[in-house]
């Protein structure tokens, strides 16, 4: 694997792992008393969709592999905005069930195709990066466009098993809960009669 590929191999770490599992460690960990505000959602998918697609400008790339800082920074803002995604996915529940399946599709739409551009652009989209990383410094630009290209298969496999997978049992659960109440509504019903 390459230096671009081990990248995203962190970035889909971070985003596609850690973030939602301590945000549901933190889900478990304190119950939610109270329904999260409607706008929480749309800004959290918002914003993660902005910085995933921000720090993968190639400027910004860029300046992350100069600066030891800066990559800590982009790694640091990539995970929060995943976080803070994860979470509010995790907090709606009941009627508003269909807001996290639709962010979280929304968002693997957007991740595939950053990831299509990655595999099919006809350059290398980050010639300098090979160059950065001296332990692959081999510098051909063959190499490089192939790294890119496996970062783009590696993205558009990971990224989308994660949102969809959480989509369908976000869906199931909901599928659950409305035959649950259903068949409750029922049951008092006819225990009135």
């Amino acid at each position: 694997m390459g230096p671009l590929a081990t990248h995203m191999a962190v970035h889909i770490l971070l985003m596609n792992l850690a973030a939602p599992l301590a945000a549901v460690a933190m889900t478990w960990g304190r119950p939610q008393r109270r329904e999260i505000a409607g706008w929480v959602l749309p800004l959290a998918t918002l914003v993660q969709i902005a910085a995933l697609w921000a720090w993968h400008a190639p400027p910004f790339l860029k300046r992350a592999l100069e600066f030891p800082t800066v990559h800590l920074l982009m790694n640091a803002c990539l995970f929060l905005t995943a976080f803070l995604f994860w979470r509010a996915v995790l907090l709606l529940h009941g009627k508003r069930s269909w807001q996290p399946i639709v962010a979280l599709l929304m968002t693997s739409k957007l991740y595939c195709l950053l990831a299509v551009l990655f595999v099919f652009a006809p350059r290398a989209l980050y010639p300098a990066f090979a160059a950065s990383h001296t332990a692959h410094a081999t510098g051909t630009l063959n190499a490089t466009l192939a790294d890119q290209q496996l970062a783009g298969l590696i993205m558009l496999v990971a990224c989308p098993v994660t949102y969809v997978l959480a989509g369908i049992v976000i869906a199931a659960r909901w599928l659950l809960t409305m035959e649950e109440d259903e068949a409750g509504s029922r049951t008092g019903a006819a225990a009135w009669t």
